[in-house]
């Protein structure tokens, strides 16, 4: 397949699915298409026994920009949970490096890796509520599982923004490094676990995602049903305007 977002690489029992949307990697609908698509490629690849997510530019995933409409694309059958629900099913260990922002939808994208390699120039934030908006990417489900429930009540509530080694602090990420060596650190963890038994991790990992991926579905369903009507809101496009102002928003609660 001809892909227009991504790049991937292979080098050995490793495969790099590199974002190439720089300098902030926004996502859409195609971008996730990409990504789920070369991911399913690895595991359908009896070679291939470690999977790493990286990307171009400043930003790991700056999140959704929405000044596009066509971001979610719901149309009947294709929408960008259906799309990240792959992602979430794929069976073999994905590693994220983390060298910018991972905002929003792009902290959804990074938490669905089972690890993130991150440096001090990382930047971690689920700040749906300063847009008016209900957390998405699954998020509700993978937030409180890293960083526990009232760490990830904090984070949303506040969408506050936490740098690299407040994240490693939280459990949120795995491992600080500098900027510099980070996808060096991120492909020495993913060359670790492919010297592993490929069945004996691919076993692992089965017992300790179990129910992971329907937990997912389940809460992005949840997700989209609040982000559907807060979309809709004065609130909603107070925090959109405010954004792009660079200024706090002035929520009305309507």
């Amino acid at each position: 397949m001809a892909f227009t977002s991504i790049g991937v690489f292979s080098n050995g029992a490793v495969t790099t699915v590199e974002i190439q949307r720089p300098p902030n990697n926004f996502f859409d609908i195609t971008l996730i298409e990409e990504i789920a698509t070369a991911f399913e490629a690895a595991d359908a690849d009896p070679g291939v026994r470690a999977l790493l997510l990286v990307a171009q530019g400043k930003a790991f995933c700056a999140g959704a920009d929405f000044s596009r409409r066509d971001v979610g694309d719901q149309r009947p059958g294709r929408h960008l949970y259906k799309e990240a629900l792959r992602l979430f099913r794929t069976r073999k260990p994905i590693i994220a490096a983390v060298q910018g922002p991972a905002i929003g939808g792009g902290l959804g994208l990074a938490c669905m890796a089972d690890f993130r390699i991150t440096c001090p120039e990382g930047r971690f934030s689920a700040n749906f509520t300063r847009l008016g908006f209900h957390p998405g990417f699954g998020l509700t489900a993978t937030l409180p599982r890293l960083v526990g429930q009232q760490q990830a009540a904090l984070l949303f509530y506040t969408g506050r923004r936490i740098n690299g080694e407040e994240a490693v602090r939280l459990g949120l990420a795995d491992q600080l490094v500098p900027q510099a060596e980070l996808r060096q650190a991120a492909a020495a963890l993913a060359t670790e676990i492919a010297q592993s038994s490929p069945l004996g991790v691919l076993a692992t990992r089965e017992t300790l995602r179990r129910g992971f991926a329907d937990a997912v579905e389940q809460a992005t369903e949840r997700e989209l049903v609040e982000q559907d009507w807060l979309r809709k809101t004065a609130d909603f496009q107070e925090g959109i305007r405010a954004t792009a102002e660079r200024r706090l928003p002035d929520f009305q609660g309507r």
